[in-house]
């Protein structure tokens, strides 16, 4: 039996996640709070500590939705982040990160797919909304064909499977999800020009409805899917689905009127040739 086929035999129905039962702390206990009976999340950064957490199953894909609300104010040197990881020298990651900006500046969202331990492939975007203001949701799709980031529903990019042109992709390495926030100073924030202000700390982002539709492993456990509440969705939908003519043309708004920074343009970074991936029609 195929790894497709087997993966796909083992989607069954799965609870809700509750971040009491299926994280970990991993820094910054005093500056982490849980409550809500689990459902609420806040990871908060001072001038003795960030925070975070990860997921004690680990995925090998999956569609990923975390609501998340934004450092508010001036958040100026942070970064809130949210993304999938394996671990050891070779590992995989798919990373949402989001750099905090001088109050009423837009949020810079930064994102990012390493395989193998490589990676500069960043695309940065600017937000349609306030991200501070309310929760909003963001989601990984990583299925055999592509990574899909979306916000609210709206694709802002895709990365390709193109193992046929030799590019590395990310389907051998089980990833856990983790969520954090920590002083990038150094370079989040118009490139470093601007620093913390310690003086407004906390900074606090929120997190809740973490949900997954999943294959995961856990002490040897097989792989599930929470069921959509839609009934017209069914259980492995994002296991095969491609992008839509309606979604590639909300992608393409994105990437005219938001997208800031691709590097399958950026000739000074790449002066002698652009990486693979960006001459097999991976990025629009």
């Amino acid at each position: 039996m195929s790894v497709s086929a087997l993966l796909l035999s083992f989607f069954m129905v799965a609870s809700a996640s509750n971040f009491y039962q299926d994280f970990n702390i991993i820094w910054g206990n005093n500056q982490t709070q849980i409550l809500n009976n689990g459902e609420l999340l806040t990871l908060s950064l001072d001038n003795s500590s960030g925070s975070g957490i990860q997921s004690k199953a680990a995925f090998l894909f999956g569609k990923i939705v975390m609501q998340i609300k934004l450092v508010p104010n001036n958040s100026s040197g942070t970064v809130t982040t949210y993304y999938l990881t394996s671990q050891g020298q070779y590992w995989d990651e798919i990373d949402f990160e989001f750099l905090g900006n001088l109050s009423g500046q837009p949020y810079i969202v930064h994102t990012n797919v390493i395989t193998q331990g490589k990676g500069n492939r960043e695309e940065q975007f600017y937000l349609w909304f306030d991200p501070t203001a309310d929760f909003h949701n963001y989601t990984f799709v990583w299925n055999p064909q592509y990574i899909l980031f979306s916000v609210d529903g709206i694709p802002i990019r895709v990365f390709k499977n193109l193992e046929s042109s030799g590019v590395p992709y990310p389907n051998k390495q089980f990833m856990k999800l983790c969520s954090t926030i920590w002083n990038g100073d150094v370079w989040a924030t118009e490139g470093g020009r601007i620093k913390i202000d310690w003086s407004e700390a906390p900074f606090t982002a929120s997190f809740r409805n973490f949900n997954t539709y999943p294959c995961v492993t856990s002490s040897g456990s097989s792989c599930s899917s929470n069921s959509p509440s839609s009934p017209s969705n069914n259980n492995t939908a994002w296991y095969s689905q491609d992008l839509d003519s309606t979604s590639q043309a909300k992608m393409k708004w994105v990437h005219d009127n938001y997208r800031i920074y691709n590097y399958c343009t950026d000739t000074k970074r790449f002066p002698n040739g652009f990486p693979a991936e960006c001459t097999a029609t991976n990025s629009s």
